[in-house]
């Protein structure tokens, strides 16, 4: 019987930053295998795979994805063979299957346990493409491609003897046949560390101090995009600004990756589409770009309302941030989003589409910031109850025990 833990990710340590950190400070062995450009996480071995080829010119395009899986399928594999020749011999592997590389894993260490970590799964109609009718009705051709895009990561899942995903909306996408086998555990955030505290100035780029006090609204996501409402929020401003007065605006997010949702096709980002000629005052409308954690964790303990909206998608960690954070969270009513908040209760929930009301729902928050008092109280108690870090973590430590895995206290 083997031992320890082999961790597979693309761009490890990714998801599984916590859980390999937790389980090397209980003297657990673990190795990682990732892509030519994972960052690592010492002291977790770190072995990556190197692509022996490239895609191939002009193949079916329905086959795109899954070609590409199984190009970095068999890379990883080569990489684990190379690796067991040199001892490894993991109990349990805990890996991402959305790039293909836990695919052939099995053909390697057939006895090792598989526990697989499902973000998302696709779908052509009924989730995140088709939403938004802005950008019209999905194609026959995009929606077969979103489902195609499942194809090696459904035989991934066909292999494993444990499935965790991070909330019910993202377990609701995976089919039927899956869900007997899957745990919902989300990753969670360090509720001692992020937490409310006392608001302090709150430094800008060009050298100016935002003081506490004033009426501050956040918009967090990992890239600036309509997957996440940007659109939406965008067409707010005007009207806030314009009725909020001393209002400041902080909009954290980077526009220069690939968005989730894909590009715009002219050319321009998405920030430059939605904000361009926009009537705000560009003074009060701070892009901070993406800040390190203790930034991004003062603007929430700034912040009078923050904005989180998204399609039926991937929940971001942001909004637990948030949420822990003791923040006002104004939000999209879409399924994901009701995994975490309930409308009057530790938030507000609003139409995805009516600007309009998020306009509304801002302009009152900086008028009277303390009536959402209660509802910060009520976010940051259900942080703590469904999404602390400890309790994420003991959850994936009765996962691996059920796989026989030897796991200290």
């Amino acid at each position: 019987m083997g031992s320890g833990v082999l961790f597979v990710h693309n761009n490890f340590p990714g998801q599984f930053r916590h859980l390999a950190q937790a389980l090397v400070a209980r003297g657990v062995p673990c190795q990682a295998l990732g892509g030519a450009n994972a960052p690592g996480l010492p002291p977790v071995g770190m072995n990556r795979y190197g692509l022996s080829r490239g895609s191939t010119p002009g193949v079916f395009p329905l086959a795109v994805r899954a070609e590409a899986d199984l190009i970095r399928a068999a890379s990883a594999w080569r990489a684990a063979g190379r690796m067991k020749a040199a001892g490894m011999d993991p109990q349990v592997i805990v890996g991402h299957p959305g790039w293909g590389e836990t695919a052939l894993l099995h053909e390697v260490w057939p006895d090792a346990k598989r526990v697989i970590f499902s973000e998302f799964f696709y779908h052509g109609r009924g989730f995140d493409v088709g939403f938004d009718p802005e950008f019209g009705e999905p194609s026959e051709r995009v929606a077969l491609t979103a489902e195609a895009k499942n194809a090696v990561m459904a035989w991934a899942l066909t292999q494993a003897d444990a499935i965790v995903t991070p909330t019910e909306f993202q377990a609701s996408a995976l089919p039927p046949v899956f869900r007997p086998l899957t745990r919902v555990i989300h990753e969670g955030v360090d509720i001692e560390q992020v937490r409310p505290a006392p608001a302090e100035p709150f430094a800008l780029a060009d050298g100016r101090f935002i003081a506490p006090g004033t009426p501050v609204i956040t918009y967090v996501n990992n890239n600036l995009e309509p997957l996440r409402g940007l659109h939406i929020f965008a067409r707010a401003l005007p009207r806030l600004m314009a009725e909020a007065p001393d209002a400041q605006v902080l909009v954290f997010g980077d526009t220069s990756r690939r968005a989730y949702g894909g590009e715009p096709t002219d050319g321009r980002t998405w920030r430059e589409v939605f904000f361009e000629g926009l009537e705000v005052d560009a003074q009060r409308l701070h892009f901070v770009g993406k800040v390190p954690p203790d930034a991004l964790l003062a603007a929430m303990r700034l912040s009078t309302a923050h904005v989180y909206y998204t399609y039926p998608f991937v929940l971001s960690w942001s909004l637990v941030e948030a949420m822990a954070a003791g923040c006002y969270v104004v939000a999209s009513d879409t399924a994901p989003v009701r995994d975490a908040i309930e409308d009057g209760v530790n938030g507000r929930l609003l139409p995805f589409f009516d600007s309009d009301a998020l306009a509304t729902a801002l302009i009152e928050a900086c008028r009277d910031p303390q009536a959402s008092a209660p509802l910060r109280a009520a976010a940051r108690a259900t942080a703590v109850a469904r999404f602390s870090r400890d309790a994420g973590l003991k959850a994936w430590f009765e996962v691996l025990r059920a796989q026989g895995l030897e796991l200290p206290a």
